[in-house]
């Protein structure tokens, strides 16, 4: 599938979905395209939202419209919403409305979702339901640590049950040392997993290529 937009989520909420983002970012810069992150709802602080709004390199485009809805308190954004008692003001329509006027601006739009693929949004709708909504193809960031093989499957059946394509995955090393796991995951993933390793991202590492 080719697209200009892509849909970044992760096996879980520390899988460096942010960091990841904004080396793709990076890297299509390098090419000389435009290209802009896009953050629809963030919790607990606005680290994500800022650095891919750096990375974005455009002294045009601001935060907000990077990331239109922010919670101050670190936790799901359904969760956040009610103990903020925004629960109004967090929607999906909401979440979608900044999205096509970054399209228009940018020839690639890389959307972050928050936490893992199934994070509750709001009342009836979760991180999935978002990218059902945008309808984009899906790259996944993978923690790649112990356990990470049942994470990552998991997560390519949940996108595939929501007619969604997921057109690979970044393996990202969070931590310094290396274990068994991280060290075999890609070559087992070859064999089980329906989409491509698209590459691997070293802790700490600062340039990766476009991979797609």
């Amino acid at each position: 599938m080719t697209s200009n937009h892509y849909f970044i989520t992760g096996t879980d909420t520390d899988a460096g979905k942010t960091y990841v983002t904004c080396l793709l970012l990076e890297a299509l810069r390098r090419k000389g395209l435009r290209a802009a992150g896009y953050k629809p709802v963030a919790c607990g602080d606005r680290g994500d939202a800022i650095a891919l709004h750096r990375s974005s390199h455009d002294p045009a485009l601001t935060v907000d419209e990077v990331n239109p809805l922010y919670l101050k308190m670190a936790a799901a954004p359904y969760v956040a919403a009610l103990m903020e008692n925004k629960t109004a003001e967090v929607t999906l329509p909401l979440m979608l409305t900044g999205f096509v006027p970054l399209t228009e601006r940018y020839e690639h739009v890389l959307v972050e979702g928050a936490g893992g693929w199934e994070v509750p949004l709001t009342e009836t709708e979760t991180v999935a339901d978002l990218a059902a909504a945008l309808g984009l193809p899906v790259i996944l960031v993978v923690n790649n640590k112990l356990g990470a093989l049942n994470h990552t499957l998991l997560t390519l059946q949940a996108i595939k049950a929501r007619g969604l394509t997921c057109v690979g995955i970044i393996l990202n090393y969070v931590r310094d040392e290396r274990d068994p796991a991280s060290i075999t995951n890609r070559a087992v993933l070859a064999k089980f997993s329906p989409v491509p390793v698209l590459g691997e991202v070293m802790h700490g590492e600062t340039e990766i290529e476009w991979p797609l």
